[in-house]
C-alpha cells in the first residue's frame, strides 16, 4: 500500500480498512496495514497507539508492538499511584505471554525494582499498597519474570544488593537462595560468558562462606560449568547459523533426534523460533506463517511427550491459539486437550480452564478464518478445517461411547460434521480428496445409530458433488452393491481424474459379487479401453517428429538442413524393425518407473545409498538412484527398469531403515503440473506460492529454444499430501483474466498437463502464390476459428517466399483442414501442423545487419561457461532475462556451456560488458563470444547424436510439397560414410516432463 498520498486519501483508506477489520479481525495483514496507515498520518499519533491495541487485542504480537504500548503507558500512568503501577505491570504480563521477548522482560524487571525502591524508600506508605513491591513480593515477582527468559536471564545481581541490607536474620536463607542461583546457572548452556557466573560464584563464596569450604565449593561448581560449557561448544555452531528460520528448523531436528533430548534447551529454542518466525510474519515476509505454525506444531506435541503440568500446557496452548488463530492443527490440540481435561474430572481452574469444548469450537469459527465469506473471496485451506471439526467431532463421538453425552448429543454430533462438509466443500474447488469428513460420518451412520441408508445417502451426494473424482465413486459404489455394476458401467465413460482406478475397482467388484460371464465382459471392456489408450500415445509420441510426415531429414557440416533421400523401402511406405525409436518408448514409461524415498537417516549419502535401500533394491531391477541432501530431510529418487517393480516397492511405505521411518511413494504423486501464470513469474515467485503447502523439493523449467511463448512448469514436493493441499491453487486468479491450472502430474493424463494443444493450433501452408496476402490467407481459414497470428514468410527483398504460418487464438479441430483446403487462388496449396520443434529459416525475416543469417546469429550470441551438469535451460534463461533480452538458450551438458542468443548485438553487449558477475546455482557465470568454429577461444563439441542444434532452422523435408512438380520423387543421392550427417531428432515438447531425476 502506497502511504504517500495525500492526508485524505489516507482518511479515506483508514475508514475502509477499520470496516474491513469489523469483519476480518483476525487477519494480521490488515492489522499492520492499519499501523502502517495510521503512523503515515500526520498529527495523529494517538491513531497508532489505537491500531497496535487493536492488534494486540485480537492476535499475539511482539516487541515492535508492546514495547511503544509499554513505554505509551509509563509515560502516561502515575507511577506513585499503586493502581497505575498495577496496569503497568498487566500490561507486562500480556506482553510476555505473547513472545518470548527479552527486551520487554528486561524493562519488566527493571520497573519491579524501581518501584521496589521506591515504595521502600517511602517512610508513608500509599494505604493500598499492601503487600505490593515489598522485598518478598518483589522477589517473587522476578523470579516469574526470569523463569519466563528461558536461560536467557538472571536476577542474582539485584539478589546480591538485597543481602547486602538484609536483616542478619533474614541472610542465611538468602545465601542459600543465591547459591541455589549461581549453581542453576553454572549448568545451564547459554550465551552469555560462562566465565562471569563462575567469577560472580566465587566472589559470593567468597564473602558468605566459610573459608575451609572455598576450595571443595569451587571445585565442584567447576565441574558443573564444564559440563555445561562442553554442551554450548557442541551448539555453538547452530548458534552462529541462525540467519534464518530453515537454521531454526534443522537446529530444532537435531535437538530432538538426540537420544536424550534436554527439556531446557529445546523448550528455549522452540520460544526463540516462535518468536523469530512470528517477526517475520508481522514483517510480510513469505512462508513465515507456515513456518510459525508448523512450530507451533511441534512445540506442542513436544511439550505433551514431555508430560507438561496441565496449567503450562493450558497457558501455552492458549498461546498458540492467539498467535495462529487460523491453524486448524493447533486449535485441533488445544480441544484434545480440553477433552482430556474433562475425562480426568480436573478441578483446576486457575486458567479459566472452564472453557468448554464446545466454547472453544465456536470461537475458532468465529475468527472468520475457516469460511468464506462468499463465492469471490479467498479461498481457504480445507485441511486446517477438516483438522478442527474431527477434532470437535472425534470428542462429541466418544462422549457418546462413554456415556457422558446428553439426550441430543449424536444431534449435535451430526450437525457438527455435516457443517463440516459445507465448510470444506465451500472453502476449494478441490475440497478433501481423502474424503475424511465423509468417511467419519459414515462410521457414525453405520456404528452409532445403526442407519445405513444414511450413510449410502452421503455418499450419493458426495459422488454427485466430486463428480470427475474417481475415489468418490469408488466409495460410493462400497454401500450401494445392488447399483454398483451400473453405476460403474456410467463412470467408466466420464472424464474421471483416475479412471483406471474405477476400472479397477470394478473389476473387483465383479471378482466378489459377479458371475464369470459380467466378468469377462467387464474385462474385455477394460482391455479395449487400455488398447485405445494404448494406441493414441503410440500415434502421438512413437514416432520422431520430424518423420511425422513422411520424410526425413539430415544436417550438414555448415549447419544447413536437407530433405534426406528416400530409400526404396520408404517409397513404398515401409520400414524396418530396427527403426522403431525404442528410447521415446522407454522414456514413456520413466514416471510409472521411479519412487520417492522421503525421511531416510541423516548422512545418507550416494554411496552408502546401496545398503540404506536394500528394502527396496530387493522389488526388482533399479536402473537409477540419486540421493540429495536437503535442509530439513534426505531424500532419494529410485528408478526401476520395469514398472512391475513399483507395486512391491509401495509396500516399504512407513517401514524403517537404519531406525528411521521412510516414506515411499510413485514420484509423480507428489509433482504437480502449473500452467497459465503470469508471464513474469519466475522460480522464486512459483517456490513462494507453492511453498506454503510443504517442504518443495524441485521445480522444473521447460527450455524455450523452440517455443518462447511456453509457460509451464513442474513443482515436486516430498510428499504427495503437500501436493494435494497445492492444487486448492488450482483456479486462483493471479492476475485479472488469467486462472492458474494445477493437476497432479499423472502420466496417465497427459492431455490434462502438457503444452501440446499449443503447437495443434498452428498450420504451416505451402504452395502460396507470391501474390498472396494476409487478408486472403485470413478469409480462408478464420470460420475455422478466431486467428491470433498469420506470418507470411519473405525473403530480403520482402517478395512472398511461398509458404506461411497461421496461428489460432484456441486449439481447434485441425486435422480436417489437412485435407479440405487444397487450393488458394487456382494454386493447389498444401495445409499441415506446423513443426514447433524445429526453428524456422525466417522466422523472425531476414537480418537487417546484412550478414548471412548465421553470422547474424553469432553476432548477437554469447557462450556462457562454469555451468553445473544439472542445469535447466529454463531456468539459466530466467537469470539472464534480468540483465538482458533473451531470445533462445541452449544448454550442452557434457562440457558444461551453453549457447544464448540475445535479441540483438546491443543486448549481447551488456552480458559481455558487465563488470559484476551474473551467479547462477551458487556459481559465477563465465561469459565470452560466440566466434565461428575455429576460433582459438573455447567451443563446445558438436552436441550428441540426437539433441538436434540450436540453430537449426525448421526442416523443409518435414513439410509436405506443393505446386508445380511436388509430385515428382526426389532424386536418389547416397550419403558417403565418415561424411558430417546427422539425423535430427527433436525433443518432444513432453520429454522435459518425463525427466523425473
Amino acid at each position: 500500500m502506497d502511504y504517500s498520498t495525500n492526508a485524505s486519501d489516507n482518511l479515506d483508506a483508514l475508514a475502509n480498512l477499520l470496516t474491513e477489520l469489523s469483519v476480518n479481525s483476525f487477519d494480521i495483514r490488515l492489522h499492520v496495514q492499519h499501523i502502517n496507515l495510521a503512523r503515515s498520518l500526520p498529527e495523529m499519533e494517538s491513531q497508532v497507539t489505537v491500531a497496535q491495541e487493536m492488534a494486540a487485542n485480537y492476535l499475539a504480537v511482539g516487541d515492535e508492538v508492546w514495547l511503544p504500548l509499554i513505554e505509551a503507558k509509563v509515560a502516561s500512568a502515575d507511577l506513585d499511584n499503586p493502581a497505575d503501577a498495577l496496569e503497568v505491570l498487566d500490561l507486562h504480563t500480556r506482553a510476555e505471554g505473547d513472545y518470548l521477548s527479552i527486551p520487554i522482560l528486561q524493562k519488566h524487571i527493571e520497573f519491579l525494582v524501581d518501584r521496589h525502591t521506591h515504595f521502600t524508600s517511602l517512610e508513608t506508605k500509599p494505604d493500598d499498597l499492601g503487600e505490593l513491591f515489598s522485598t518478598a513480593w518483589t522477589r517473587a515477582a522476578i523470579s516469574e519474570v526470569v523463569g519466563k527468559g528461558a536461560g536467557h536471564l538472571t536476577k542474582r545481581d539485584w539478589e546480591l544488593e538485597m543481602i547486602e541490607i538484609a536483616p542478619v536474620t533474614e541472610k542465611p536463607a538468602l545465601v542459600e537462595h543465591i547459591e541455589a542461583l549461581h549453581l542453576m546457572r553454572l549448568q545451564q548452556p547459554h550465551t552469555v560468558c560462562h566465565e562471569d557466573t563462575y567469577q560472580s560464584y566465587s566472589s559470593f563464596t567468597t564473602s558468605y562462606k566459610p573459608a575451609t569450604e572455598y576450595e571443595l565449593l569451587l571445585v565442584s561448581a567447576s565441574k558443573l560449568r564444564s559440563r555445561a560449557v562442553k554442551a554450548y561448544e557442541r551448539r555453538e555452531p547452530s548458534e552462529f547459523a541462525l540467519t534464518s528460520l530453515d537454521a531454526y528448523i534443522q537446529y530444532i531436528a537435531s535437538e530432538r533426534r538426540g537420544r536424550a533430548p534436554d527439556v531446557f534447551v529445546i523448550t528455549g529454542l522452540y520460544e526463540r523460533a516462535i518468536a523469530e518466525a512470528a517477526k517475520r510474519h508481522f514483517g510480510g515476509e513469505d512462508g513465515a506463517e507456515r513456518v510459525l505454525r508448523m512450530f507451533w506444531v511441534g512445540y506442542l506435541d513436544f511439550l505433551r511427550t514431555q508430560e507438561t503440568d496441565k496449567v503450562d500446557m493450558t497457558r501455552t496452548l492458549r498461546r498458540a491459539t492467539r498467535s495462529v488463530p487460523g491453524s486448524g492443527e493447533v486449535w485441533a490440540r488445544y480441544i484434545r486437550h480440553l477433552e482430556r481435561k474433562e475425562s480426568d474430572d480436573s478441578e483446576d481452574v486457575s486458567l479459566d480452564s472452564t472453557e468448554s469444548i464446545s466454547d472453544a469450537y465456536h470461537r475458532a469459527l468465529s475468527t472468520n478464518l475457516f469460511t468464506k465469506a462468499n463465492a469471490k473471496g479467498p479461498e481457504r485451506d480445507p485441511e486446517e478445517i477438516i483438522h478442527i471439526v474431527l477434532a470437535r467431532a472425534g470428542a462429541e463421538k466418544r462422549a457418546i461411547e462413554d456415556g457422558r453425552g446428553d439426550e441430543d448429543a449424536f444431534g449435535t454430533l451430526v450437525k457438527v460434521v455435516e457443517e463440516g462438509l459445507v465448510m470444506v466443500r465451500q472453502a476449494s474447488k478441490t475440497g478433501d480428496q481423502r474424503f475424511r469428513l465423509e468417511k467419519f460420518l459414515s462410521e457414525i451412520y453405520l456404528s452409532l445409530a445403526d442407519v445405513p441408508e444414511a450413510a449410502v445417502q452421503m455418499w450419493e451426494s458426495t459422488a454427485s458433488h466430486y463428480k470427475t473424482t474417481w475415489s468418490a465413486w469408488i466409495a460410493y459404489t462400497d454401500y450401494r452393491h445392488d447399483i454398483a455394476r451400473t453405476t460403474f458401467q456410467n463412470v467408466s465413460t466420464k472424464n474421471l481424474d483416475y479412471p483406471e482406478a474405477v476400472w479397477d475397482a470394478w473389476i473387483s467388484f465383479e471378482h466378489a459379487h459377479g458371475s464369470l460371464a459380467e466378468l469377462e465382459r467387464c474385462s474385455a471392456q477394460k482391455a479395449y479401453e487400455a488398447a485405445q489408450y494404448a494406441m493414441e500415445q503410440q500415434a502421438a509420441t512413437s514416432v520422431p517428429v520430424h518423420l511425422r510426415h513422411g520424410k526425413a531429414s539430415v544436417i550438414t557440416g555448415d549447419g544447413m538442413d536437407i530433405e534426406a533421400p528416400a530409400t526404396s523401402g520408404e517409397l513404398r511406405g515401409k520400414r524396418k524393425a530396427s527403426d522403431e525409436p525404442e528410447l521415446d518408448v522407454m522414456r514413456e514409461d520413466r514416471e510409472n518407473c521411479t519412487v520417492f524415498v522421503a525421511d531416510l537417516p541423516s548422512g545418507t549419502t550416494e554411496g552408502a545409498a546401496q545398503g540404506t535401500l536394500t528394502p527396496l533394491s530387493q522389488c526388482g531391477e533399479v536402473r537409477d538412484v540419486k540421493i540429495t541432501n536437503m535442509p530439513e530431510t534426505v531424500v532419494a529418487t529410485v528408478e526401476f527398469t520395469a514398472r512391475d517393480s513399483i507395486p512391491a516397492a509401495l509396500t516399504k511405505d512407513k517401514k524403517r531403515v537404519d531406525g528411521m521411518e521412510v516414506s515411499v511413494h510413485l514420484a509423480w504423486r507428489s509433482t504437480l503440473y502449473v500452467t497459465n501464470f503470469p508471464e513474469k513469474t519466475d522460480d522464486a515467485a512459483i517456490r513462494d506460492l507453492f511453498g506454503q503447502y510443504g517442504l518443495i523439493f524441485d521445480v522444473r523449467w521447460p527450455s524455450k529454444k523452440f517455443k518462447m511463448t511456453r509457460r509451464f512448469c513442474y513443482v515436486q514436493f516430498t510428499s504427495p499430501a503437500s501436493a494435494e493441499r497445492a492444487l486448492e491453487l488450482h483456479g486462483r486468479e493471479l492476475e485479472p483474466e488469467r486462472t492458474l491450472t494445477v493437476y497432479i502430474s499423472n502420466p496417465e493424463r497427459k492431455k490434462e498437463r502438457t503444452d501440446a494443444a499449443a503447437n495443434e493450433r498452428e498450420l504451416y501452408v505451402a504452395g502460396l502464390s507470391k501474390f498472396t496476402t494476409k487478408q486472403d490467407l485470413q478469409g480462408v481459414f478464420s470460420r475455422y476459428g478466431p486467428i491470433k497470428e498469420i506470418r507470411l514468410a519473405e525473403d530480403k527483398n520482402g517478395q512472398i517466399k511461398g509458404f506461411a504460418f497461421v496461428e489460432f487464438e484456441e486449439e481447434t479441430p485441425i486435422p480436417p483442414f489437412l485435407q479440405i483446403i487444397t487450393k488458394l487462388k487456382k494454386r493447389r496449396i498444401a495445409v499441415t501442423l506446423a513443426d514447433t520443434h524445429v526453428r524456422s529459416k525466417n522466422r523472425e525475416g531476414w537480418s537487417e545487419t546484412g550478414l548471412g543469417r548465421h553470422a547474424d546469429a553469432r553476432n548477437r550470441s554469447i557462450r556462457i561457461r562454469n555451468l553445473p551438469s544439472d542445469t535447466q535451460e529454463g531456468l539459466l534463461q530466467q537469470v539472464l532475462e534480468k540483465y538482458a533480452v533473451v531470445k533462445r538458450t541452449e544448454f550442452f551438458a557434457f562440457n558444461g556451456e551453453a549457447i544464448v542468443e540475445l535479441e540483438n548485438a546491443s543486448e549481447a553487449g551488456k552480458l559481455l560488458l558487465r563488470t559484476e558477475p551474473i551467479v547462477f546455482n551458487g556459481v559465477n557465470l563465465l561469459i565470452s563470444e560466440e566466434t565461428s568454429s575455429g576460433s582459438s577461444r573455447p567451443q563446445p563439441g558438436a552436441p550428441p547424436g540426437g539433441t538436434g542444434g540450436m540453430f537449426i532452422p525448421r526442416t523443409a523435408a518435414s513439410r509436405p510439397r506443393a505446386g508445380i512438380g511436388a509430385g515428382k520423387p526426389p532424386a536418389t543421392n547416397d550419403t558417403k560414410e565418415g561424411s558430417s550427417v546427422m539425423s535430427i531428432e527433436g525433443k518432444g515438447q513432453d520429454d522435459f516432463r518425463k525427466m523425473l531425476g
